[in-house]
């Protein structure tokens, strides 16, 4: 079935119009013009149903993101969000996006102490993002974000990944304050308009230290000073980034290939290890 004969269906509505959107290299993105005259996007991948889910979480924090009409298996359909500004005009709004987003916590309905992660599994392509509630952070960071490279990296990278997370709990706050990560948090997946945000986009998200946004944020783009002060972000938050910074360079390593590598090793040095 096609894309407009599938979301035509999910819709009920005709689907008159289809154009292939940049949709990054692990899932297929379309604008589609509907006969009732509105503009949507329509994305296909496995997990589609899951990303649904984030794009809802993170509408329910107060921050923006495109809302999700329609989900039914490999298919959902969203709202079409008109921005393509620079990051660059809307640094002092997507801090204000981050208070809102970060200072929501999962519910715990089996005791008092936080939980960290996200409920079901996830991927980037055919990279898995193990999925699971942790008690304490450093045991989830180590297991479902680094350990799980183990098998897909080389040897020499695999010893001192599983060094570090040996030694993980000295690094990482055992109990931080959790909150709702985007956790693929790169300039390409905030939308801009003017000044503003006006959607956060592509999620992989999970409950834990809002400091791993900002590791993924500034591997590929560079906030001004006053960003990071508008953040009021707790005492060693700096020395976390090289850690949080792993796990997307170990996804890149596996999904692009060994010009990767270099990039995996710095941040392995600058951890200690």
């Amino acid at each position: 079935m096609t894309i407009a004969l599938e979301a035509g269906a999910l819709l009920d509505c005709e689907v008159v119009g289809v154009t292939p959107l940049y949709g990054g290299d692990l899932s297929s993105v379309h604008r589609l013009e509907l006969a009732d005259g509105r503009t949507l996007v329509a994305k296909q991948s496995p997990n589609a149903g899951i990303e649904a889910e984030m794009l809802a979480a993170i509408r329910a924090t107060g921050a923006p993101a495109p809302a999700v009409l329609a989900a039914r298996d490999e298919l959902f359909v969203m709202e079409w969000i008109d921005a393509n500004d620079s990051l660059a005009m809307a640094w002092d709004d997507l801090a204000a996006v981050l208070h809102k987003l970060h200072h929501v916590a999962p519910a715990d309905k089996r005791g008092s102490k936080a939980l960290y992660g996200w409920p079901v599994d996830y991927a980037f392509g055919p990279v898995a993002i193990p999925g699971g509630m942790h008690r304490d952070w450093p045991s989830f960071w180590a297991q479902n974000r680094l350990l799980c490279h183990i098998p897909h990296v080389p040897t020499d990278i695999a010893a001192r990944l599983e060094r570090l997370c040996a030694a993980l709990a000295d690094y990482l706050p055992q109990e931080p304050r959790p909150a709702l990560l985007h956790g693929d948090l790169w300039g390409g997946n905030v939308m801009v308009r003017g000044a503003c945000v006006a959607g956060l986009i592509d999620p992989a998200c999970c409950y834990g230290d809002p400091v791993v946004d900002l590791a993924m944020l500034t591997l590929f783009d560079h906030p001004p000073p006053h960003f990071f002060t508008t953040l009021r972000l707790e005492a060693g938050w700096r020395e976390r980034l090289p850690i949080y910074s792993l796990w997307p360079l170990l996804v890149h390593l596996r999904l692009f290939g060994e010009g990767y590598r270099r990039a995996v090793e710095n941040a392995l040095a600058r951890s200690g290890y």
